[in-house]
Parts: structure tokens; sequence; C-alpha cells
């Protein structure tokens, strides 16, 4: 893939107190900053994305318009084309790959918006999933520079509930043997499948799977933006297969298991203004905001939302009443409800 840019961070102090060395932030834009550069929008990448896995969601006839904003994709650390277990030299490379917080991640792009940049504000933050939660970092620390955010389909820390189903994606991959606690020379692909079949149950919700809808996929509403994935399924088992394990075949498993930990320990109050407290860290969110979780999402539900915005001061919930779990925010764009976040983003950006 050559159709980002690497900004050079060089050696950064991480929040653990380790040192990333010579560390790397892969990016691409899409649109033009204008002379005020004040049409800016930030749209971080989700556990194991591409910059290009955020693509479906920008374009003319989307709120993301390039022709109007300049729109930042940071890829996370640790998704393999930023500094990753996969792609640092020896001898901080793969199992010995440090320990990145979402508070790390989002400091670090904060580096890339004002030094490469030169911005100051920042129109709209907005993510799926651990998008959401670089959403909800990004307002918290630095609620002076961030005007909107709207993290739809996540949280700002990781439940108890949600550390327990990581634990059996993270036991999954790395109970095959060929893991070699993280030093493998071929990848673990029964691991790397195991954790797809555990993933699975997760991802869309229990009315998805008695209603068949891995069955019915032959639409791809909305204008899906990735012709070639398979659209029409014939049995549950070739979803399981086709989709679940051919998403996560593919990638490095030390890069899953770095992200996986910075989904479970990720905590809005761990930036260090607000010592720890949940509260007084979604307090300090001045942006305005729209939080949209998913009625039958089984990792991130309305319910842990509702808490969060009660304690935002300029924060609206707005549930998305699906059917398809987690992946009402489908990043393929094929969930019927990916035009409910996108309107609710053409109203938060004509706020």
């Amino acid at each position: 893939m050559s159709d980002y840019e690497v900004f050079d961070l060089n050696d950064v102090e991480l929040q653990s107190g380790h040192t990333l060395y010579d560390a790397k932030l892969a990016y691409k834009t899409h649109g033009t900053l204008n002379a005020a550069k004040d049409n800016v929008v930030v749209f971080p990448t989700w556990y194991s994305a591409f910059h290009m896995d955020n693509e479906w969601m920008i374009g003319e006839d989307m709120a993301l318009d390039p022709r109007k904003y300049f729109i930042i994709i940071p890829n996370m650390l640790g998704n393999g084309l930023s500094s990753s277990p996969s792609n640092t030299p020896e001898p901080y490379d793969g199992a010995r790959f440090p320990q990145i917080t979402v508070y790390d991640q989002v400091k670090l792009q904060h580096r890339l918006v004002t030094e490469k940049f030169g911005i100051e504000k920042i129109k709209l933050v907005t993510g799926w999933s651990m998008g959401a939660a670089q959403s909800f970092q990004w307002g918290a620390s630095y609620p002076d520079m961030v005007e909107r955010i709207l993290p739809f389909m996540g949280a700002a820390r990781c439940s108890r509930h949600n550390f327990v189903f990581l634990e059996g994606v993270k036991a999954a991959l790395t109970a095959d043997g060929e893991y070699k606690d993280g030093w493998y020379k071929e990848p673990p692909r029964r691991g790397l499948r195991a954790m797809s079949r555990v993933y699975a149950g997760w991802g869309f919700s229990q009315t998805f799977y008695r209603n068949k809808l891995d069955l019915k996929r032959g639409e791809r509403p909305f204008g899906g933006r990735l012709p070639d994935v398979p659209w029409r399924y014939t049995s549950l088992e070739n979803f399981l297969v086709i989709f679940w394990e051919g998403f996560f075949l593919p990638k490095d498993a030390n890069n899953l298991l770095s992200l996986l930990w910075t989904w479970q320990n990720a905590d809005i109050s761990g930036d260090p203004q607000y010592g720890g407290n949940f509260e007084k860290a979604l307090a300090g969110i001045k942006a305005k905001a729209i939080v949209m979780p998913a009625s039958t999402d089984l990792y991130f539900p309305p319910e842990d939302s509702d808490y969060e915005v009660k304690h935002m001061p300029n924060a609206e919930l707005r549930v998305s009443v699906s059917d398809w779990g987690h992946f009402a925010g489908d990043p393929r764009g094929t969930s019927p409800d990916i035009k409910f976040v996108d309107d609710a983003l053409r109203e938060l950006l004509g706020s």
C-alpha cells in the first residue's frame, strides 16, 4: 500500500514510561486544508483497520465531503502501517512491542495535526468502535481545540463486560501452539480462525442471526463501497468462513494483540489531567457531541452511552435502532443503518 504518508515522530515516551524508538504515524488525507485551517475532520481507524477501511464514509454524496472538509485519517499504532509489532526493528519487534494507550494514540495524532499542518482548531472528530474511543479521548484531552465529536458504536472506556469478551478473543488466538508466545515464524492460522469464531458471536446481534440476515445481504444499501466483498452467503458456515475468518486471517497476530490491549485499557480519564476520574473526564469534554450507540450492540450497549452523555455538558444520545449489533456502523458500507450515521454527521457539521 502506497496511498498514504508517514509522519516521523522520532523517539516517543509513552504513558507506560517506555520509549517507542523512531516512531512512525501513517496517515492519509482527503480534501484541501483551507486558508483559515478551520475545515478539519479527524477520522481515526478502528480495531485492526487501515485508513482505506474508513473511506466508505467519505465522498461527495456523503457528510464527509472532501470538497468541503480536510479529512485526516490517522492509522493507529499497532495496525501494521504505523509503528507496530510487525514493522518495528529488533529488539522491540513482535511480542516486545511496548503497550500503547488510547491517550498515547491521540497525543501522537495531535502532534501530526499541529506540527505537520499547523492546525489549531478541529471542526469534528468522529469514529466507529475504537475510532469512537479516540474521538472521546480527543474531546477530553484537547477540549479547547475540538469543536464537535460524533463517536458511534464505541465508548469512552472499556467496560468490564467488554474486557471479558476480549479475554476470550485473546485466549483463542494465543492457544495456538504455533503462536509461540509471539515469536512465531509462520502465522498462527488456527488461532486466527478460532478468534474469528469468537468474534462472530459478538459483532452481530442475536436478532441478526435469528432472522438470518447474513443470508439476505444481497444488496449494498447506501452505495456500499467495496465491490470485491462477497455480498451473499449460502450458509451460516459460509458466512463464518468468508466474512469472519477471511477478515482476520491476513492480519498479524501480534498487531491484533497490541491493539486488543489498547482497547481493553481504553479510558479517557487516563489523561493525567483527570487523575483517573472518569466522570471528571466526561465533564471536561466541551465539544458539541452526538453519541451514537446501536440498540443491539453487544460490545457497547446504549446504557453505557447514556451514562456518558449524562456527564457530558454538551452531548446528545442518539440510538441507532438496528438489528445489526455492533456492525450497525459497518465499515464496509453494507449496513442499512449507515445512512443514520451519515445524517447525524451532516447535522452536527452544519450546526
